[in-house]
């Protein structure tokens, strides 16, 4: 009887040691690690101790108060039934055994999980960049797992089923896992969820070897734009290529919250955007060109018309005949001749005519037109002798 009493014991106790998650930090990191509890717990009181046996367990924090204390917090989600407990600014002296615990009152206290904590300088055997990933539902998402260490490599979800190998199903949502080596020459294991579902949202548990690593999921209902962007692009791609399951295939990315709908419309407001500014530039530009077109156009006219004007002012009808004449006295002094006229008294004043062509007084005009034809006149006045006898008398 003592004997199946001691192999009972010593089976409970590698039950409960083999329960216990190995997690690597880095120091200055942060982790949060999650406790799922019975539904029969929600209005108890929940704490975080820090020790290996019950003696020595000692307490970190609890959701009754405080519910953080120093650089460790917790925070109870009695919907989902699930408290978590945050650390952060991680030190060596913070590696440790942890425990999530149930306060019961009058009874002993249910322990829900035990956590190894290693807080290590360097770069930790297992990690994640993001503890937090959200996704849209029915798309997809993708969790890159970091690790060096060795050992079977699995996604679980926290509570409930894993999936190992290289492909598989978790509550109906397809699971690919991918090995491969980053440019860093990391090892990385891919976890890649296909149709998310709402109640996909869960903490999930990154394992390899004996290393785990906590990771969330959020799952956010699809808005009218999404479920438009993803009807397009199935019209566009009815045949979607499944992601690889080979060992040596490349990480497969898959679009989540920050690739979606909204990125696709933001880059077409700004693509409209351009091509409304570069319209307007164009508008300008033209609207310029013919403003100094029809001034430059103004300015030739304007000058034309007073060109016009000055030479109207200046020359001569081109088909009018101009007629000068040339006056000259002279005194008679040739033998006396019979006057012709009756009237003695008179001073008489005789003209003679003569019809010249512009080119024989070249030298003399020079604004009349070349084609004129132009008459000229010479007068000589010639006094007779008799009147300038009767003058002297």
């Amino acid at each position: 009887m003592a004997l199946h009493l001691s192999l009972l014991l010593l089976l409970l106790i590698f039950d409960r040691l083999s329960a216990v998650r190995h997690v690597s930090v880095q120091t200055g990191g942060s982790i949060t690690f999650p406790c799922h509890y019975d539904l029969n717990h929600i209005n108890h009181v929940k704490y975080w101790c820090k020790g290996l046996g019950w003696d020595v367990c000692l307490y970190v924090v609890r959701t009754d108060h405080p519910k953080s204390s120093g650089k460790t917090s917790i925070s109870d989600d009695i919907n989902k039934r699930i408290f978590t407990v945050t650390m952060t600014d991680l030190t060596s002296w913070d590696s440790n055994t942890y425990r999530c615990v149930v306060e019961i009152n009058r009874g002993p206290d249910i322990m829900i999980q035990w956590f190894y904590l290693s807080v290590t300088p360097g770069t930790p055997e297992l990690y994640v960049e993001q503890q937090e990933v959200t996704g849209v539902e029915g798309r997809s998402i993708t969790v890159c797992c970091y690790y060096s260490n060795s050992g079977d490599m699995k996604w679980c979800r926290m509570g409930g089923n894993c999936v190992s190998g290289f492909s598989g199903t978790l509550n109906g949502t397809s699971v690919t896992l991918t090995r491969t080596s980053d440019a860093n020459n990391r090892k990385v294991l891919t976890v890649t969820m296909s149709g998310l579902k709402m109640e996909n949202t869960d903490w999930y548990w990154c394992r390899v070897g004996e290393l785990e690593m906590p990771v969330h999921i959020t799952v956010s209902q699809q808005t009218a734009t999404q479920r438009t962007s993803k009807m397009t692009s199935t019209t566009q791609d009815p045949t979607p290529q499944q992601p690889s399951a080979s060992p040596t295939a490349e990480p497969v990315q898959t679009d989540n919250t920050s690739q979606g709908a909204e990125g696709n419309m933001e880059e077409v407001h700004q693509r409209s955007v351009k091509v409304l500014l570069i319209s307007l530039g164009m508008l300008v530009v033209v609207t310029a060109g013919i403003l100094v077109t029809w001034k430059m156009w103004r300015r030739h006219k304007d000058n034309k018309a007073k060109d016009q004007i000055t030479n109207n002012s200046v020359s001569a009808d081109p088909e009018q005949d101009i007629t000068y004449s040339t006056v000259t006295h002279t005194r008679e002094t040739a033998p006396q001749q019979q006057d012709p006229f009756p009237e003695a008294d008179d001073d008489v004043t005789y003209s003679t005519v003569s019809l010249q062509h512009k080119t024989q007084l070249k030298g003399q005009t020079k604004s009349a037109e070349p084609d004129d034809n132009v008459v000229y006149s010479s007068l000589a006045l010639q006094v007779t002798t008799q009147q300038r006898a009767a003058a002297a008398q």
